[in-house]
């Protein structure tokens, strides 16, 4: 039985490896990076390892076998190649938030310049509504002790620290002050696809704003409607 269990840990961890190297290279493919400006992570509770994108590699000469396997204490258990430089952000976030299963940082061009303002994104419309409950917050700059001891990992603590009291998955996402996009979701895949929803809702809502300067934010009663039907516990969107 030992033997079995470790052929399955093994093929279960390659898998794992294959998934997020995919899920990095959605990432050009759905115009969310420029360069080598991102990385996606998975986290796998039961084998106790993250896995990620390696430091600044070229997403056209990445490979699975490149993706960097770690603990949940940030040591590197398997890899050749230094981690993504994010990678103690992605730490902190699964270690808080056992719902989450993937994680997504990009600096996508929208999302950002919401960031480089220092707003959150409003709630304009039934889009935003599907997929994120409420304004997608943007959270405080880092004082210079915590840029100087730890900046990875303090931008994971004030994420947190934004979210405390809220249910993460109901608001998959947030920006970052002056830095961009962080989002999850319960596997990698789930992340990307609201990172891309993220910059399609940070661009619908600065073009919107532009329009529409004295614009307001959607009725609560449509909100509501819009994320309960797809996330609520009567939700009804899609096929059974």
């Amino acid at each position: 039985m030992g033997t079995i269990k470790i052929l399955k840990d093994t093929i279960r961890l390659e898998n794992l490896k294959q998934a997020v190297y995919e899920q990095n290279m959605e990432l050009p493919q759905r115009g969310l990076v420029t360069y080598t400006w991102g990385n996606v992570s998975a986290c796998d509770r039961e084998l106790g390892v993250v896995v990620i994108k390696p430091s600044g590699v070229a997403y056209e000469k990445m490979k699975p076998d490149d993706m960097v396997v770690l603990d949940l204490e940030g040591s590197v258990i398997e890899g050749k190649l230094k981690p993504s430089s994010d990678t103690p952000t992605h730490i902190e976030l699964y270690k808080a938030f056992p719902e989450i299963g993937g994680i997504v940082h990009t600096h996508s061009p929208w999302a950002t310049s919401w960031a480089q303002a220092a707003r959150s994104i409003p709630c304009y419309g039934t889009t935003h509504a599907d997929y994120f409950y409420g304004p997608i917050p943007c959270v405080r700059n880092l004082t210079k002790e915590e840029i100087e001891t730890g900046y990875e990992k303090h931008t994971g603590t004030s994420i947190i620290e934004a979210f405390e009291g809220k249910n993460p998955m109901f608001c998959p996402g947030c920006i970052c002050a002056n830095h961009g996009p962080f989002t999850w979701g319960k596997d990698a895949a789930e992340a990307v696809h609201n990172a891309v929803v993220l910059e399609e809702v940070a661009k619908m809502a600065a073009r919107a704003e532009s329009l529409n300067p004295n614009i307001k934010e959607t009725p609560q009663a449509m909100q509501d409607k819009h994320f309960n039907r797809k996330h609520g516990p009567n939700a009804y969107y899609g096929q059974n």
